[in-house]
């Protein structure tokens, strides 16, 4: 990996310190950095323009084959955008060998692309966070050695393979295997697109293996959304439920003992207990993180220890 181009689709990032030290941490690896300045926009609360900012993503279907795409920062602003993406010329230009890698509010363009297309891209990680300090402002600390692992084995290798050692409390069955579309991405950012053309159709994502995960959402929230997911036909219709990281949240004294476990409880008692729910996903909104293909074949092989992923592409 010699070339990261970097785009801003979402929200204005929220100092400068935070993308200066995620470009020069990533020059000092020997990755040349493109479209710096688009960590400086700010229109409101975006990282730009719409016009700008769909500008630049609609570019993408122009660049170089061996380029790579990092996402800035999330936040909110690419479902401003969704209608008008050059989806078939970003689809062509990622099967020319251009990678395309983000997650938070970025789930709405990767699964946008995936319901218009079929193209891979890869939930996993950004500039702001992943690539810049995790201390205390001013105070950088190397970015997490996993997360930089698998990111590079997905980029250079178009392979994920890891093991998840995390006791599985939600299992209906003793162990087993699913093959199936990988997919999925924030929770929120998902459910936002049930009954779009940008959520990929149950005739698509049968038999799949959903991934999940979000920031700041008290576990009441995340419970209604999935809820949502499974009302809708949705949840009923993978094959593996994967749940990452669900953090940055606070419990009150009203929840009288109501948590992330009840919530996840509450699901697995409506869903067919032949889907398996699994916890412990390295992905979300914290600095150990995979590097998810979205759209791609993936395996994954569990029992009550934890359970291994693979996938090529």
């Amino acid at each position: 990996m010699k070339k990261i181009h970097l785009i801003a689709p979402s929200g204005a990032s929220l100092d400068l310190s935070s993308p200066k030290a995620g470009i020069d941490w990533l020059k000092q690896q020997g990755v040349e950095v493109f479209n710096t300045d688009c960590v400086t926009r700010v229109d409101q609360r975006f990282a730009g323009t719409d016009a700008q900012r769909l500008a630049e993503i609609n570019q993408l279907a122009n660049l170089p084959s061996d380029a790579v795409v990092v996402a800035m920062r999330g936040g909110y602003g690419l479902h401003r955008l969704l209608a008008d993406i050059d989806w078939a010329g970003i689809a062509r230009a990622i099967q020319n060998g251009l990678q395309i890698c983000g997650h938070s509010d970025f789930t709405a363009f990767e699964l946008g692309l995936l319901a218009k297309t079929g193209a891979i891209t890869l939930a996993g990680p950004m500039l702001n966070y992943d690539f810049a300090c995790q201390g205390e402002q001013d105070k950088g600390v190397e970015p997490n050695t996993f997360m930089w692992k698998h990111f590079q084995k997905a980029i250079t290798e178009r392979q994920v393979q890891c093991a998840i050692e995390v006791p599985q409390q939600y299992l209906k069955q003793a162990k087993g295997q699913v093959t199936g579309m990988l997919w999925g991405g924030n929770l929120t950012v998902l459910a936002g697109l049930v009954g779009t053309p940008y959520l990929p159709s149950q005739e698509k994502t049968r038999g799949g293996i959903l991934f999940l995960e979000d920031v700041n959402e008290h576990p009441y929230r995340i419970e209604r959304m999935l809820m949502q997911l499974l009302d809708a036909g949705v949840l009923t219709n993978q094959g593996a439920i994967l749940l990452g990281g669900f953090s940055a949240y606070r419990l009150y004294d009203n929840d009288r003992g109501y948590s992330l476990d009840s919530a996840i409880d509450a699901i697995r008692k409506r869903l067919p207990s032949h889907i398996p729910i699994l916890t412990g996903l390295p992905f979300g909104h914290h600095a150990e993180k995979l590097t998810l293909p979205v759209g791609a074949q993936a395996q994954i092989q569990y029992d009550a220890a934890g359970f291994n992923i693979h996938a090529s592409w």
